[in-house]
């Protein structure tokens, strides 16, 4: 029989693989390719810390086929020229894909669909990615949610599909394979040696995922209602980036949870396993919401806040302490920091950053999206599109305007003792609790005893919190003012 291709993509897994799965059913060869298209998914091509994670990933993908004989073919260039390109040299009479939901990508599958077809080429693409598919999810007047809980009150009353069965001993080979990039040729990682943190972190690829998996299910899932908001505490799953790149899907992730809570007599229903599995209801919205608004990576759902009233930031110098860690907000800095050594940031103080972006520096969520999207990860445009949109009032399920989150006390909340702050703020490491989220209200004396020098160990804020919520205020007044009154 003829090979058939899985075109591997955000699926870089065997198990619960619905393409890999139906080539193996076909029979005959099975040829696994990756394409790296940067070209055909402009503008959300992946950031530097993303690709670094896919270098990653592919090659425990090709690790993991090469012990059932087979191999990864990585190819680069538009994926239709490169797919055309391989069936010319395998012979192949089939292609097999899962989803994705990116604007740019469902464009591009589609146009590649039809053209396989025009050949004579068996294209069929499955649901890897999702718990639901995005575009069989609706409202009782036929249209997308908008909000999230009826959403996912909507999905929770629906089937949801066990793990599909796709990872054979052995994956029968082509007679001959063809050409591939080996893994220095793939540009994928970073020419200045800035991934230190990331290497001491991350094991990226399946097996990896599927310890982290074990390990959250077995260890954090019954507290995760209660430590998930810690940012010192282990409390979360550091799933994101294992399901942006399909190293998980999203059906093994509920299948575990549930497996676990029977296995340890806890209810599946749990608060802890409630609370996570609608988390994963949350990236099941952001999926939905990207497929049917795919303008949103760029303009607000709420095209009123394309008028938003965003402050000037000559030369970008507050941008830049932002990035840096450098805003003098403690909790702030210390999220940004880890950011830029991990590579990913937890979750809460993910929306305290962007939320003292967009509200107390008052700069465009736009810009703090492309950040995120270059140094996360766990950069997927569905996610962070919601989150960003979220955290600037503009989007579906939106903050309300006037929730404006205080860093203070938000770090005094989540990190009371300042154990998160200390780790990565290195500098304040001896300022008492007390201070440890505010040391400009710290008498000179503690301050001189715990070595900083505010202004040049450590700087004072860049924006005072009262005047910044004050003129965050006004502008979103201002906003709906003139939306009221065109």
């Amino acid at each position: 029989m003829s090979p058939a291709i899985v075109w591997f993509r955000h699926d870089l897994r065997l198990r619960d693989n619905p393409a890999l799965k139906a080539a193996l059913e076909r029979g005959g060869p099975v040829v696994p390719v990756c394409v790296l298209d940067d070209v055909g998914e402009r503008p959300w091509a992946g950031g530097a810390a993303s690709k670094w994670w896919l270098h990653g990933s592919l090659e425990a993908l090709d690790t993991s086929l090469r012990e059932r004989g087979s191999r990864l073919v990585v190819r680069r260039g538009d994926s239709l020229v490169e797919l055309m390109a391989l069936i010319s040299e395998t012979g192949a009479r089939a292609v097999y894909w899962n989803h994705r939901c990116e604007p740019s990508v469902v464009a591009r599958d589609g146009r590649i669909q039809g053209e396989l077809a025009r050949a004579g080429i068996e294209a069929k693409n499955s649901n890897g990615a999702y718990l639901f598919e995005p575009n069989r999810i609706a409202n009782r007047e036929g249209r997308p949610f908008r909000m999230f809980t009826p959403f996912w009150r909507h999905c929770l009353e629906l089937p949801i599909d066990r793990p599909v069965k796709s990872d054979a001993r052995h994956i029968p080979a082509p007679r001959r394979w063809p050409a591939s990039l080996d893994a220095d040729q793939r540009g994928l990682l970073p020419r200045i040696s800035w991934d230190g943190g990331l290497k001491e972190t991350w094991v990226p690829g399946e097996k990896g995922a599927g310890r982290r998996l074990k390990r959250f299910v077995t260890n954090a899932l019954e507290a995760y209602d209660r430590r998930r908001d810690l940012p010192a505490e282990d409390g979360s799953s550091q799933l994101s980036a294992s399901l942006h790149f399909g190293e998980l899907g999203p059906r093994q992730v509920w299948a575990a949870v549930a497996a676990v809570g029977r296995d340890m007599g806890v209810c599946p229903a749990s608060e802890g396993a409630r609370v996570f599995l609608s988390e994963l209801g949350w990236r099941e919205f952001a999926q939905h919401l990207l497929f049917h608004f795919p303008f949103t990576p760029q303009a607000p759902l709420r095209s009123e806040f394309a008028g938003f009233d965003w402050a000037k930031d000559p030369g970008d110098a507050q941008f830049t302490a932002w990035t840096l860690g450098l805003t003098g907000y403690p909790i702030v800095d210390a999220g940004m920091r880890q950011l830029w050594r991990l590579g990913w940031m937890h979750n809460r103080v993910r929306m305290i950053v962007a939320s003292f972006l967009v509200k107390h520096l008052r700069l465009p969520w736009q810009k703090g999206a492309a950040w995120f999207w270059d140094t996360l990860v766990d950069a997927g445009l569905a996610n962070n599109t919601l989150g960003w949109q979220w955290s600037a009032g503009c989007g579906a399920d939106a903050a309300p305007y006037f929730r404006i989150f205080a860093p203070v006390v938000q770090g005094e909340r989540f990190d009371p003792e300042g154990a998160y702050v200390r780790r990565w703020v290195p500098e304040l490491n001896r300022v008492p609790a007390t201070f440890i989220h505010h040391p400009w209200d710290a008498p000179p004396n503690v301050l001189a005893s715990a070595g900083v020098r505010l202004g040049e160990d450590y700087p004072r804020p860049v924006v005072d919190h009262a005047a910044a919520r004050v003129a965050a205020l006004a502008a979103f007044k201002k906003l709906r003012m003139e939306a009221n009154h065109p």
